[in-house]
């Protein structure tokens, strides 16, 4: 089945953090065989892909080193291609995904859109694999600062024009067009108000025609709408309600794929969607 031919509900990219320091489970599959082990149960638990990743790339994180990223990621993809899942590079770095791919990824899920590294569009390109340019503006130690929140002319128009930049850049540098998929980039240089517009409005991102890809699992605007009374936000893995009735509605409006942690609920979410006919 092609990654982009129409199943009645966006895929669901299940996320495996080969890290040590990730927002929500950091350390937890920093071991290969555990890894894979959760690789294989988001793939029991009924994921489309697994998107695996050695980098953290929550606010304030620091890089890891080149050869670190790849000792965490290659041996996982290795394993999990091999098993017959289709799987993802979540990385900003040329050597990685070309490694990945080799290893037998087919997506090269760059969060910086080619931007961190410009050279993973040619790599990408060379090996014809899938790209996910997301929108973004800064590394973690840097992302939340206030000159990279400001959007002039508003959060929705911004992001689309500044996705479209990553477009002409990536078919400048030989993607084909049926191989670029769009990511708004939540909590990434946004405000919780800015996530959430996005949100609302994921519509006009995928008005841009390309397949967009959506990541809100367990992020933080979920725990500040979650808060208690006293304004302690709802811990990460608290939000799993709400982020459920989120993929609801990127369902019914139109997204290709929501990357999950809990990849039951998702799908679970997305049973009713096509239950009724909820997408549009």
């Amino acid at each position: 089945m092609s990654l982009f031919e129409e199943i009645g509900r966006p895929r669901v990219m299940g996320i495996v953090n080969v890290t040590p320091d990730s927002f929500s489970d950091g350390g937890r599959f920093l071991a290969t065989d555990d890894a894979v082990a959760h690789g294989r149960g988001l793939l029991a638990d009924g994921a489309d892909i697994l998107d695996i990743g050695g980098e953290s790339t929550r606010p304030g994180a620091t890089r890891p080193l080149v050869g670190e990223e790849l000792a965490r990621v290659v041996p996982v993809i290795s394993e999990l291609a091999a098993a017959g899942a289709v799987v993802s590079v979540d990385t900003m770095r040329a050597e990685v995904a070309e490694a990945a791919v080799k290893a037998g990824a087919q997506i090269v899920n760059d969060v910086s859109g080619g931007l961190a590294d410009p050279r993973i569009l040619e790599v990408t390109a060379d090996t014809g694999a899938v790209f996910v340019a997301m929108h973004w503006r800064a590394h973690g130690s840097q992302m939340q600062s206030k000159e990279y929140l400001e959007y002039a002319g508003g959060v929705v128009p911004r992001v689309s024009e500044e996705l479209r930049s990553r477009v002409d850049a990536a078919l400048a540098a030989g993607i084909p067009e049926d191989r670029i998929v769009l990511d708004p980039g939540l909590g990434f240089s946004k405000t919780a108000d800015q996530n959430w517009e996005l949100v609302a409005r994921i519509g006009e991102i995928a008005a841009i025609g390309y397949p967009v890809l959506v990541g809100a699992s367990r992020k933080a605007f979920l725990g500040r709408l979650l808060a208690a009374p006293d304004g302690t936000p709802r811990t990460a893995g608290e939000r799993e309600f709400a982020h459920a009735a989120v993929n609801v509605l990127l369902a019914q409006r139109g997204a290709w794929c929501t990357r999950v942690h809990d990849v039951r609920a998702a799908r679970d979410a997305l049973a009713v969607v096509e239950k009724i006919g909820g997408r549009r």
